[in-house]
């Protein structure tokens, strides 16, 4: 199934509406036209959407690196959904199509299966794996295929239902927010500005970057066969996922900061919750796993070839 007219324009919306209002907030920012409570709002918004993204979309449905029930995998979906990154199906799908092909045809998002020689096919290659691949008109990742078990899951199915009224509760919460702390519309639509489009502008780039940057520039200290890298700056905007060599090579870990200096929010978060009962059965590759996989001799520093 290829994308239709229609899902290219609604791909469009959903990428040229938040950067258009990243760039209202730049120009009200310099005006000072910016409190400490959109900020917060902003924050808040941003680590639950995050979180929403990371643990539920990626390391809960893609690669079931930990159990949990009903009510938390709604809510994980639903918090992922006002991303505006896709329906969780969909998302999920596209995911593991990129594992199942990684960094070779057939891979929706990988930088290194476009673009030519020289600078400019390193500029095509990145083009294409951070936002270029959102409006290719080839052939989608089959849920069908991909994610068969989230098609079955009742609970995961009505959130897909429902993506539509998620990304509008993840418009309304800022907004309402602003409007109760501030006592003014005018403070609910700056916070819906900062909290609401701008928080998606730099979520979907953060988000982006794991396919573009974390497989071009940054360290590979395992055996993965592929060109997956961890990049640390990557890893603190992305609340963990810039470990993404180290999720290539234990794709099915709920920890991808697998050092003590490799900081992995998203994994505290899957501790506290496995803490309190939220999560069950938490796969994370044990000391003779990590040996076994690790490169004979791993330079200091990488950087992925054109």
């Amino acid at each position: 199934m290829t994308m239709s007219k229609i899902e290219r324009r609604i791909t469009v919306v959903a990428v040229v509406v938040p950067f258009v209002g990243f760039l209202a907030a730049v120009v009200l920012l310099w005006g000072g036209a910016v409190s400490w409570v959109d900020l917060g709002i902003f924050a808040v918004m941003y680590v639950i959407s995050g979180f929403g993204v990371t643990i539920g979309y990626h390391r809960l449905l893609t690669h079931r690196s930990f159990d949990a029930p009903a009510p938390v995998r709604a809510g994980l979906a639903i918090a992922g959904s006002l991303s505006l990154q896709g329906a969780p199906i969909h998302w999920v799908a596209d995911h593991r199509k990129h594992h199942t092909f990684t960094d070779e045809e057939g891979d929706p998002h990988s930088p290194h299966t476009h673009g030519g020689e020289g600078w400019r096919g390193v500029l095509e290659g990145w083009w294409h794996a951070h936002t270029g691949w959102l409006f290719d008109t080839g052939e989608r990742a089959s849920a069908r295929r991909f994610a068969p078990d989230l098609r079955k899951d009742p609970v995961i199915r009505w959130v897909d239902r429902h993506f539509l009224w998620w990304v509008l509760l993840g418009l309304a919460v800022p907004f309402a927010a602003g409007w109760l702390i501030g006592g003014t519309v005018t403070a609910g639509l700056t916070a819906l500005l900062w909290g609401g489009l701008v928080r998606i502008f730099l979520q979907h780039h953060a988000t982006w970057s794991v396919n573009s940057i974390c497989h071009m520039y940054g360290s590979r200290p395992f055996e993965t066969g592929d060109e997956s890298r961890n990049n640390w700056v990557v890893a603190l905007v992305s609340l963990g996922e810039g470990w993404h060599h180290n999720h290539h090579a234990f794709p099915t870990s709920a920890r991808h900061g697998l050092r003590r200096v490799e900081i992995d929010p998203s994994y505290y978060v899957i501790r506290a919750m496995e803490a309190l009962g939220l999560a069950r059965n938490v796969r994370r590759p044990g000391a003779a796993e990590l040996e076994r996989k690790k490169r004979s001799a791993e330079p200091a520093r990488e950087v992925a070839a054109a």
